[in-house]
């Protein structure tokens, strides 16, 4: 079952953000197995993610990935991620 996931990351740049991509992408790490969408938004400074998985355990094993990524750029979370069962999902 799919789950939808919404960070809150505390005071996420979009340098912040786009250097942990390409730090993913460059160990090939991004897009990660399982990631159906991915999705930043909001003001620079205060950037929010929400992303929908096709299973919690993927999402958990990509954060012993990220984690340290995170870490390294200084990027620390403002509260637990959100997780929510997905009801329906429509791709256009």
């Amino acid at each position: 079952m799919s789950i939808v996931v919404r960070f809150q990351p505390a005071g996420l740049t979009r340098e912040q953000h786009d250097r942990v991509t390409e730090r993913l992408v460059a160990g090939g790490n991004w897009p990660a197995p399982g990631l159906q969408v991915h999705v930043t938004f909001g003001d620079d400074g205060n950037l929010l993610v929400s992303e929908i998985w096709e299973s919690e355990d993927q999402m958990r094993a990509f954060g012993e990935t990220l984690m340290p990524i995170l870490q390294d750029e200084g990027i620390q979370m403002a509260g637990e991620p959100q997780v929510f069962a997905v009801h329906d999902l429509v791709r256009a």
